[in-house]
């Protein structure tokens, strides 16, 4: 089995072949280190791709659980490049449920590979999405790590923690979110604005 990082464009590349062969035709919405790494933000070794929504007819649907035959196709593509089973996965997909950040489908990047539309977060959302995984997981996650790489400004930290903020409003939360900006190099003045 594949330990290292997953090979993306090459199994994206036989998951679209497979579908168009099957005449079948599926459009997704991914985040995570997945598409940062589909975009050149990251180089770190990832073990999925982090699918938040299928777009059927316009309209983000969620990718829990995936449609037997595209899960069918995914693990075909699995056993052929010894990945780990899940290496495409609806793990984030409640991030509907709490809404996107505002602006979101303007900002996606979008990749065609055969029978699959691919559309990757844009590097704002993933500023968000990043940040309340952060919180979440510590200083010490490879999330902070992410993040620096995406090189946020001190705006588009306060931006994303409002965001998150807006996701989970406990107090607890707000004080773990106020750590992590600090951690980052943000006044915690400027998170109260």
């Amino acid at each position: 089995m594949n330990t290292g990082s997953i090979p993306f464009e090459e199994a994206l590349t036989a998951l679209g072949s497979v579908l168009e062969a099957r005449d079948q035709n599926l459009e997704i919405v991914a985040v995570g280190g997945g598409a940062l790494s589909l975009l050149g933000y990251i180089a770190r070794p990832t073990k999925d791709l982090d699918v938040v929504a299928i777009v059927h007819d316009g309209e983000y649907m969620s990718a829990d659980p995936l449609p037997p035959e595209v899960a069918r196709a995914c693990g075909e593509v699995a056993a052929t490049f010894g990945l780990p089973s899940d290496w495409l996965n609806p793990g984030p997909t409640s991030l509907l449920d709490l809404g996107l950040p505002e602006g979101f489908e303007a900002r996606l990047v979008t990749r065609r590979f055969s029978g699959l539309t691919l559309h990757l977060a844009g590097r704002f959302d993933q500023i968000c999405f990043k940040l309340y995984a952060a919180v979440d997981r510590g200083p010490r996650s490879k999330h902070v790590d992410d993040l620096r790489r995406l090189k946020p400004s001190s705006d588009e930290l306060l931006k994303a923690v409002g965001w998150a903020r807006g996701h989970d409003p406990s107090p607890e939360f707000e004080d773990m979110s106020r750590q992590a900006l600090a951690f980052l190099g943000v006044e915690e003045d400027d998170a109260a604005r």
